[in-house]
């Protein structure tokens, strides 16, 4: 489920001055990450003063997406990832860098096919030795926890966010400012070491992948899927387990 927060349908949304330049935002990324931001200890007091929209959104509360701040993270990573999409490939380490600022941590190996897209980038932490191929989506409005070793098929989403399912509380609004918004929550997804997601898969908010486990191609996967299986269908179930039977002999062995 791909969630437009900026198009038309939520008015026009305040436009960036400069309390949310880009230098601001990046100092914002790295106080949310856990690292000093350059502008010192007052920069990260005074992002706390007030009960922010982020904070609901991480919390799993409802939240207004079209919050300034909310708006401004986005744009932030829809500048870094549409950079990093049009890179070339012998421009290796312009995209080391580029995924640098998107991901909240990653470890020292990791690599992601373009294109790729983020609702934020500094919710979403990745392992040592990640790669994904083409067309990866992750709508990180909760945290995305992804593991060691971990390999991510062509056209794969990662989607924490959930709308309401009542109409009556999805849908649109008016602020007292005249702007549109609606209420949105979302929920963590955690993908331990080890996890194989294959084409086409698509896995929703609230889930842990267990470590070890392979999930087929074009899986919808809602619901928590245990360690050392296979698992495919929507939804995705459990097939089988994963036993020495599927041990391959490699080169040189």
């Amino acid at each position: 489920m791909t969630i437009h927060h900026d198009k038309m349908a939520y008015g026009k949304l305040s436009s960036l001055t400069d309390e949310f330049s880009e230098e601001r935002l990046e100092a914002m990324a790295r106080t949310l990450n856990g690292a000093p931001a350059e502008q010192g200890e007052a920069e990260a007091a005074k992002m706390q003063t007030a009960e922010r929209e982020y904070d609901k959104m991480i919390r799993g509360e409802l939240y207004n997406p079209a919050d300034e701040e909310l708006t401004a993270m986005r744009r932030r990573v829809r500048r870094l990832f549409g950079e990093y999409n049009r890179t070339e490939e012998d421009e290796t380490e312009r995209r080391r860098e580029l995924l640098d600022k998107m991901f909240a941590s990653h470890g020292e190996f990791y690599f992601c096919e373009p294109p790729v897209r983020f609702d934020y980038g500094i919710n979403t932490h990745v392992g040592e030795d990640f790669f994904s191929n083409f067309n990866l989506v992750i709508l990180d409005c909760a945290p995305v926890r992804i593991g060691k070793q971990c390999f991510i098929g062509p056209n794969v989403t990662l989607a924490t966010p959930v709308h309401p399912l009542l109409a009556c509380d999805r849908n649109m609004r008016r602020a007292s400012n005249g702007e549109k918004f609606d209420y949105e929550y979302a929920r963590p997804i955690t993908i331990e070491d080890n996890v194989w997601l294959a084409s086409n898969v698509v896995v929703c908010g609230g889930v842990t992948i267990g470590h070890d486990t392979v999930i087929g191609a074009g899986s919808v996967v809602t619901r928590d899927i245990p360690a050392g299986v296979f698992a495919a269908g929507n939804p995705c179930r459990v097939i089988r387990p994963l036993t020495a039977k599927d041990k391959m002999k490699l080169p040189k062995e």
